[in-house]
């Protein structure tokens, strides 16, 4: 079984041995098995310029079941389609951890060597690989230590939640709750996508490739948004509680939505199937234009490639940034979240509407995630 998994591997040649007299008749003699047959990837497939893409069709949890939040769901949409950071706030019940948990089965299709990335990294964390064609999602919990999260441990360089996220998503739920020395030192991942671990004897590099998902409440009691419960928290802490995330870490944060509490008469009407299926063509029209990346992944050149404005667009870009004071790394996000909603939108260019979709996602006042 384990030689047929191999075979999917390029550029090397694997010979499947059962006993040790066998690998002695290969040794000496050159003689050994042959017509090896590879395991068939259980997933659906197609070809863009020469390269094979693979997904799957199996949703575990559905859109469907969330009721409500038209604004939040889009927003998985977009953060889906284009890998992007994604930040969700809003009171207990309202649906921020069913939104983050369904994101995983509606997220883009995978080349080979992505599949061979995850499963070298369940390898090294003593999992027996799987193959399969779903993206990883690892949710830590905010109590985990620095080395369970990053790697490491007392003398050793163990494989940690943060790699084991890459190619797919990292969720921290009640990210407040996570200790400072944790939050500060996921600005690497999130800048440079790699963990290094530094021990005596060795010094470790992970890959750590990842969507990065967030979750808050609005406060501590968690009431502050809400229309039927009031809040129980003072003044001093509420801005206590948002203080506890720094700007640097937050502006590597693409997308920002506060949501509402649900209404009864809410319904569930957008599917996993449907916001998939949105995703798998907002893939294609990205490779279609041969970015090495996804949108959310590009750096600074390839944002000057890719993601173009037209006229009626960088107008009103202008205008934000001289509105709104964006940051260098804040028009950088915008103009990749323009450019994944341009895509799921159809459009070649980056225009007007896309634009202004953009930058409502934006932190902005009124929510304990703005400054």
């Amino acid at each position: 079984e384990a030689i047929g998994y191999l075979s999917h591997i390029s550029g090397v040649d694997f010979i499947a041995v059962e006993t040790l007299n066998e690998a002695i008749l290969l040794v000496s003699k050159g003689e050994f098995k042959a017509n090896v047959q590879k395991f068939a990837y259980d997933a659906k497939t197609f070809s863009l310029e020469e390269t094979a893409y693979f997904y799957e069709e199996k949703y575990e949890s559905n859109f469907k079941d969330v009721k409500g939040q038209m604004i939040a769901k889009r927003a998985a949409l977009i953060a889906a389609a284009g890998m992007h950071n994604l930040f969700m706030e809003g009171n207990p019940g309202c649906g921020k951890s069913m939104i983050a948990k369904r994101i995983k089965d509606i997220l883009p299709p995978m080349q080979e060597e992505e599949l061979l990335s995850i499963a070298k990294h369940q390898f090294l964390d003593g999992q027996t690989p799987n193959f399969k064609a779903i993206r990883p999602m690892r949710s830590p919990h905010h109590t985990a230590t620095s080395a369970s999260i990053f790697g490491g441990g007392s003398g050793q360089a163990r494989i940690g939640e943060v790699a084991l996220a890459s190619k797919g998503i990292l969720f921290f739920d009640e990210i407040p709750h996570f200790s400072k020395q944790v939050l500060e030192a996921m600005r690497e991942p999130l800048q440079d996508k790699k963990v290094h671990i530094a021990r005596v004897n060795a010094k470790i590099e992970y890959e750590a490739d990842i969507m990065f998902i967030a979750a808050q409440n609005p406060c501590p009691c968690g009431n502050l948004l809400s229309k039927v419960k009031a809040c129980r928290c003072s003044e001093m802490e509420i801005k206590r509680y948002a203080n506890k995330l720094s700007d640097p870490f937050l502006d590597r944060i693409d997308l920002f939505v506060v949501m509402q509490e649900v209404g009864q008469d809410d319904k569930g009407d957008v599917t996993s199937e449907a916001m998939h299926k949105a995703v798998i063509e907002a893939f294609k029209r990205q490779k279609r234009r041969k970015q090495m990346r996804l949108n959310g992944k590009l750096t600074e050149d390839e944002i000057e490639t890719y993601c173009i404005l037209n006229d009626e667009a960088e107008k009103i870009l202008e205008s934000a940034i001289g509105k709104f004071g964006l940051s260098h790394r804040s028009i950088a996000s915008v103009k990749k979240i323009g450019r994944t909603i341009a895509d799921l939108n159809g459009h070649e260019q980056i225009e007007k509407k896309d634009i202004f979709e953009a930058l409502s996602y934006r932190r902005r006042k009124g929510s304990s995630i703005s400054r």
